[in-house]
């Protein structure tokens, strides 16, 4: 039997901060997510309390076949604040991106790690 904790490598995409600027401008964006290796990647994220019920926070995931230039939009969903969740990527691109942007918050602490699985080399080296 396979365990999953031998399948899986786990990324930090964003530090725990304040959200910043709102909008879709704004927010905060991971560094770049080579996926080299494995075939999937689910981002976990999560949301303080903001200050109002009303403020939401959207994941969207970008992607791209070069590290440095021409990423597009995958994936959006819009969330409440004071939330965990995930949002899995679907496609071939190599490169991934998970941007965290805040609409009436700019206060919601947010944080993002990225889980990669189905790796092409089994069992995955853990530090």
């Amino acid at each position: 039997m396979k365990d999953m904790h031998s399948n899986i490598k786990i990324v930090n995409a964003i530090t725990p901060q304040a959200v910043g600027t709102t909008g879709s401008g704004g927010g905060k964006t991971s560094a770049v997510i080579d996926r080299r290796g494995f075939e999937s990647v689910e981002f976990v994220f999560q949301s303080g309390l903001s200050l109002a019920t009303s403020d939401t926070i959207t994941p969207v995931i970008t992607e791209s076949n070069a590290t440095g230039s021409g990423f597009g939009s995958r994936a959006a969903r819009t969330l409440g604040a004071a939330f965990a969740n995930s949002i899995g990527y679907r496609g071939n691109k190599r490169y991934l991106k998970l941007q965290l942007y805040g609409v009436g918050t700019a206060t919601a602490i947010v944080s993002a790690n990225a889980v990669m699985g189905d790796p092409s080399n089994a069992p995955v080296a853990t530090a």
